[in-house]
């Protein structure tokens, strides 16, 4: 799960939250800055439980339940004053009440950070990309549809759309983020494509970025099956850049491109994420434009 930077979906910065997704950036109009800025903060504060420091599994779960109980709290119209983390249940209450955020949303994103924590502790996966998808389904559509809730958007073709790109993104995530993620535990790479690949789990403890053996040609063949997917979930998600209107577009239109991006980049390297990062930094960002522009030109044509 990751959080990013605005438009530009991917830096060289090490890996944090929601990485792919927009922050209220200079195209989003002025009167929702804040409750996205809200989100993310919340977001971000529970990544930072979830992620950092040297709390064990139970202290972190323990704590995101507290982070939990106080959202209950806030969208529930009880004030912030007393909360332990008020610079983020303060604008977050704002937020629900002024433009009614809903709680389960939200909580979806903190469910999604507790099940990564299990697994990470219990050094488990996924079995299949059904399951995946469903850990998508929390830790990253929750967050389109906030904003598909902003900006007034709630048919169900449009949240659908959303959840697919969403999900492309968070897949894009785990197949950029091998290098850092396997070291660390976070065994995102559904077994049964690791098992269509000819590669049980222990294969993995023998090449890079844990092994010292470089990839065999079966990992490189499994990323580049699994890039194909997410590539296939953004194409099937990126018409809704014609539905939104405005600067709502346009910012979606950075965010499917610079998702296709770090694709391009991920294939540039022979699709082997397991020796490196590919990114995408500000020197993307003409191309992204240009492709941006692109979208908009076919659509009208």
């Amino acid at each position: 799960m990751r959080v990013s930077s605005p438009s530009i979906p991917e830096t060289a910065a090490p890996p944090t939250h929601y990485e792919n997704f927009p922050v209220a950036s200079w195209l989003c109009p002025p009167r929702l800055r804040p409750p996205i800025a809200a989100i993310y903060t919340f977001a971000r504060t529970a990544d930072d439980i979830a992620d950092e420091g040297d709390a064990d599994a139970a202290e972190r779960l323990a704590t995101l339940q507290a982070y939990r109980a106080e959202l209950a709290a806030v969208a529930g119209g009880k004030p912030p004053s007393a909360s332990r983390w008020p610079e983020v249940f303060g604008p977050l209450a704002h937020a629900i009440a002024d433009f009614g955020l809903p709680e389960s949303l939200l909580a979806d994103l903190l469910s999604a950070f507790m099940q990564d924590i299990g697994k990470s502790r219990d050094r488990t996966g996924y079995a299949d990309r059904d399951g995946l998808l469903d850990y998508c389904s929390r830790s990253a559509n929750p967050v389109g549809r906030l904003l598909l809730h902003l900006y007034g958007v709630h048919d169900t073709r449009s949240l659908a759309q959303s959840d697919a790109i969403c999900s492309a993104l968070q897949l894009i995530n785990f197949w950029q983020d091998l290098s850092v993620d396997l070291p660390r535990g976070r065994y995102y790479l559904p077994q049964a494509d690791c098992l269509a690949h000819g590669l049980a789990p222990a294969d993995f403890a023998g090449f890079a970025p844990i092994g010292p053996a470089a990839p065999p040609r079966a990992a490189i063949e499994l990323v580049a099956s699994l890039v194909a997917w997410a590539r296939a979930l953004m194409n099937e998600g990126a018409p809704l850049v014609h539905r939104l209107p405005g600067r709502a577009g346009w910012e979606l239109r950075f965010v499917v491109q610079g998702g296709h991006r770090i694709l391009d980049k991920i294939e540039a390297r022979g699709c082997d994420t397991f020796t490196g990062r590919p990114t995408v930094g500000v020197a993307d960002a003409p191309l992204l434009a240009w492709r941006a522009l692109r979208m908009r030109r076919q659509s009208a044509a």
